[in-house]
């Protein structure tokens, strides 16, 4: 038999990268998603094959549905299978709600929540395949929480937990276990994008209770316990990853 295969969007770089190289040490061959950062994707799958594992690289805009199925097409011609979605690619425009125009709305709301629908719907016909799977989607405290500037990415994050509890009721009879991570703040270049960057992470490094700043490595074990059978029962779950910061009001 093949060995599994997981997909991670959006992991040419910062946490999807990590979970992608995580992966392939727990001995996965690796989908490479990327929409614009070819050579780093390329960087990834070098690291993913000097760990043994094999390596499909595709670009994707996780926003376009086409661009999705003709995703789903490669990994099937190239693997014929696949055991594990990490949903993790996202985008936002960050502006306050009244600033926000139509085009701003659509963008954000297409790659970080429309594409898991369409890519779990893709990804279900060839988890059937082999009996089952696991589909693990990356948010953020803005899905619950105010942020500043945070408008469309956290109404799209709240859109993504929310498909997260239908996904993983529809999917159950499937064997396919369908849960969510919320990551609190992480010094990544995803956060360099943010007007008052310096301001969160000052609070994440004084305000976490358990003493330090969330860090990448905290979201793929997350990853990690929820692609394994230890997580069978956890299932439409948003497990919190935020070392305690969200309980403080």
């Amino acid at each position: 038999m093949s060995n599994q295969v997981a997909l991670v969007t959006g992991s040419s770089r910062g946490v999807g990268r990590a979970i992608a190289l995580a992966l392939a040490e727990k001995g996965y061959d690796i989908v490479i998603n990327y929409a614009r950062s070819k050579t780093k994707a390329l960087e990834v799958a070098s690291e993913v094959e000097a760990l043994g594992r094999k390596a499909l690289v595709v670009k994707a805009n996780v926003g376009d549905v086409e661009k999705i199925k003709a995703m789903f097409i490669q990994i099937e011609e190239t693997f014929g299978r696949l055991d594990v979605f990490v949903n993790n690619a996202a985008s936002g425009v960050l502006r306050p709600a009244m600033e926000l125009e139509e085009s701003h709305w659509d963008w954000t709301m297409n790659i970080n929540s429309k594409a898991l629908l369409f890519c779990a719907q893709e990804a279900a016909k060839l988890m059937e395949k082999v009996g089952g799977g696991k589909i693990v989607s990356i948010s953020s405290l803005g899905s619950i929480r105010y942020l500043d500037n945070y408008t469309t990415v956290g109404v799209s994050k709240a859109a993504l937990e929310a498909l997260t509890r239908y996904l993983a009721v529809e999917l159950a009879p499937k064997n396919i276990v369908v849960n969510a991570i919320s990551g609190g703040a992480i010094d990544t270049d995803a956060l360099t994008h943010f007007p008052n960057r310096e301001e969160l992470l000052a609070d994440a490094r004084e305000k976490t209770p358990a003493g330090r700043m969330v860090e990448i490595e905290d979201i793929v074990k997350a990853v990690l316990f929820l692609v394994s059978d230890d997580a069978f029962m956890i299932r439409g779950q948003t497990i919190i990853v935020d070392g305690g910061r969200s309980l403080l009001v």
